[in-house]
């Protein structure tokens, strides 16, 4: 999942390439021999402590601090630590972070690594690419599936979601299914005379103003673009992308099969806590969410793939890297570490405590075998990152486009624009913050 951030992010990055820097590399990391590994997530904290312990062993000359930030505070903390040249010597990257750090300079160039792309997932290694180098070791990755109620489908009779399909107009199955299990709270539905859309007590879908999860794989599989290329300009305002839009949209204004605007537009974790009070029967969601979802859970969750669009399946893959600070005071260990986060070992213990899908090839089934003894089938996420997949924004300016978006988008849902102004706007004040 992801947050807004602040607008002012590509000013002040843009702003260390203009002032002298005063002190060069983490200031506070504890001497020579030791590095700061800067992330945000506790959770996978907890898998880090171990892998940093098992490449201290083996690098009995370097210690590892690890500096855990919240994500709200990470990138504003990155940006400050850029201009002042106190940068951590290996953090955390994100796709619609790198632009702005790469092109000012902020990350080392991985090159001198030598390591195999062929090795990685291919949609994790042109994340972090930049005029054919590589500039962050391919960690890990997240896939938007689709979680569902199996109580709420039982009940109902109601086959599982394995297999939805969706078109602009309505038709497929999607919509189908949804509508069976939308009720008001006189148990009727939708399509039935007397429902009142005013009074549903269970909506059988989450349609909301997520782009990671939500519109952004409706464009994509209706034949839609994001951007015309990586580095380049939007272009999610052409007749595909604005009929997928349309769709999402329908299905909470027009079939209201899922909740009203007004009661999920972001921020906000709302439509995460109606899914786990089985308000909502399917739930579009990155499976990074899972240890925050299952536990509050009070009845069993299914896993699906994302529905067939008109273009296919195409479903959002957003992976991490590992990044290495360009002026760190110790460049070569932090390469040293660099090199081991990309490798078998630290991504296996990753995954085998599942933490994340790796990466690396061929190690993904630790992390499934982890949630299986959890009763938890993460397989159908598996199937889809080897299908046709897509990239967050790779281009500059969304860090200062991202509120914007959101607040258009807002509107769109809230039925105040029409997805086509919408777009339209949208693609306009994107546009003019790339570079």
């Amino acid at each position: 999942m992801t947050s807004p951030r602040n607008r002012s992010f590509a000013a002040l990055l843009g702003a260390a390439l203009l002032l002298p820097l005063t002190a060069c590399g983490s200031g506070d990391s504890g001497g020579d021999g030791t590095l700061t590994y800067r992330l945000w997530d506790d959770q996978q904290k907890a898998g880090y402590q171990k892998v940093m312990a098992a490449f201290e062993k083996a690098n009995p000359g370097v210690r590892v601090k690890i500096e855990l930030l919240p994500y709200d505070q990470y990138w504003t903390k990155m940006t400050a630590d850029a201009v002042a040249g106190t940068a951590p010597d290996v953090f955390w990257m994100q796709t619609t972070q790198f632009p702005e750090f790469v092109t000012k300079g902020v990350l080392a160039d991985l090159s001198p690594l030598g390591l195999d792309a062929a090795k990685y997932h291919p949609n994790v290694v042109q994340s972090y690419t930049y005029k054919g180098k590589l500039y962050g070791v391919p960690k890990d990755f997240g896939i938007v599936g689709l979680l569902y109620n199996k109580d709420l489908f039982k009940k109902a009779g109601v086959p599982d979601p394995d297999k939805l399909t969706w078109t602009p107009d309505g038709s497929g199955s999607l919509l189908e299914t949804a509508r069976k299990l939308t009720v008001d709270d006189k148990g009727k539905h939708p399509d039935e005379p007397g429902f009142d859309p005013a009074k549903v007590k269970q909506y059988g879908f989450a349609s909301w103003n997520h782009y990671q999860t939500q519109w952004m794989n409706w464009v994509n599989s209706n034949g839609g673009k994001l951007v015309d290329q990586p580095f380049g300009k939007y272009a999610f305002n052409d007749d595909a992308s604005v009929q997928a839009l349309q769709f999402g949209v329908d299905l909470v204004n027009k079939h209201h099969v899922a909740p009203p605007a007004a009661q999920t537009n972001p921020p906000s974790d709302k439509i995460n806590e109606m899914f786990k009070r089985g308000q909502v029967a399917m739930f579009p969601a990155n499976n990074a969410l899972l240890p925050f979802v299952t536990p509050g859970a009070s009845f069993k969750i299914g896993i699906a793939p994302m529905p067939t669009g008109p273009a296919g399946r195409s479903v959002n893959i957003n992976g991490l890297s590992e990044a290495v600070y360009a002026k760190s005071p110790r460049k070569e260990a932090a390469l040293k570490l660099a090199r081991y986060l990309s490798g078998p070992e630290a991504q296996k213990i990753m995954a085998d405590d599942g933490h994340v899908f790796p990466a690396l090839n061929g190690l993904s089934q630790g992390y499934v075998d982890f949630w299986k003894r959890k009763g938890l089938d993460v397989s159908p996420f598996l199937e889809e990152s080897r299908g046709t997949t897509f990239n967050l924004p790779v281009t500059t300016g969304f860090t200062a486009f991202e509120n914007k978006l959101n607040q258009t988008f807002n509107d769109m849902y809230l039925g105040k624009l029409t997805p086509k102004q919408a777009a339209d706007r949208a693609v306009a004040d994107g546009n003019a913050l790339a570079k």
